[in-house]
């Protein structure tokens, strides 16, 4: 990965060996350019700092504004994080074009409706774009190849989890940033195939779906909040629907007070305190609700 240096500035501008170009706008954002594309390291209202991108920007880079960013990429932890990023980014580009992918029209029929255009991987492997959704589908011969944890009958993968599927099988087809988030995207969603994949255990905190199993199994027994509003008849509470286990379908559902102070949903749900928090039996303040 390229490093950045501002000993080459010209007109504010910094250039780095990847095709980065860095400059600093009239309004002090610190933005970058990599081939079409923008970004700037933007501060949100409570001080954290957000990556935000747009693509092709006219006019110099010093007159860019922070309303010509409109895609949130994430937070990022300080200037140098985003230096980081923006430098991946310029890598993953260059890397994509290395691949030659083919970029074709297509209307062929996807379970996701009638693709507009398709980007060819491979021969057998290619991703289709419709005005809804996407995704990738394989022949049956490089179908058979995907491991069967995460392999689907059809050979169809869909472009928000199913991808990653593709990307472990043939990762010659992608650049690292791509295998770097296919690989988080397993980790998280299918931690049992992953797994087996790499033949060691995940720990705690290493997969979303793993700690949310985790989760459901230790509060099994416990009475989790599964819809809440601000309690307008009992000043900083808030009111709590709860059921065990946080199951939606459950016959029983309780209601409690929380203050409003401590009410943090967390990752996978608030689970009430039996011992603290009070059940309550009085006027709802949420609509729809049945004694």
């Amino acid at each position: 990965m390229s490093t950045f240096s501002d000993s080459t500035s010209t007109n504010n501008q910094t250039r780095a060996p990847a095709g980065v170009t860095f400059a600093r706008t009239h309004e002090g954002l610190l933005v970058a350019e990599v081939g079409d594309s923008a970004f700037a390291l933007l501060t949100a209202s409570d001080g954290r700092f957000l990556l935000a991108s747009a693509w092709r920007l006219r006019g110099p880079m010093e007159e860019w504004k922070r309303s010509d960013f409109y895609v949130h990429g994430g937070d990022v932890e300080d200037e140098t994080a985003f230096r980081a990023r923006v430098a991946e980014n310029a890598e993953h580009q260059r890397q994509r074009t290395a691949l030659a992918r083919r970029e074709v029209s297509s209307r062929a029929s996807t379970p996701w409706g009638t693709s507009q255009h398709a980007t060819i991987y491979a021969d057998g492997v290619i991703c289709y774009s419709t005005a809804s959704h996407g995704g990738f589908h394989l022949d049956a011969e490089h179908n058979a190849k995907v491991h069967p944890g995460l392999r689907t009958p059809g050979g169809w993968y869909e472009e928000d989890c199913a991808w990653a599927a593709v990307a472990q099988a043939f990762p010659e087809l992608f650049t690292d940033y791509e295998r770097r988030c296919a690989d988080r995207t397993i980790r998280d969603w299918h931690p049992d195939a992953w797994e087996a994949i790499h033949g060691k255990r995940l720990k705690p905190g290493e997969s979303h779906e793993k700690d949310r199993r985790a989760f459901e199994r230790d509060h099994a027994s416990d009475w989790i909040v599964i819809s809440a509003i601000r309690c307008d008849r009992h000043v900083d509470m808030t009111e709590c629907v709860a059921t065990l286990g946080g199951d939606r379908a459950a016959p029983e559902q309780r209601r409690y007070l929380v203050p409003s102070g401590e009410y943090h949903v967390g990752r996978f749900g608030f689970v009430i305190d039996e011992a603290r928090h009070r059940l309550y039996d009085g006027p709802s303040s949420i609509i729809g609700w049945n004694r």
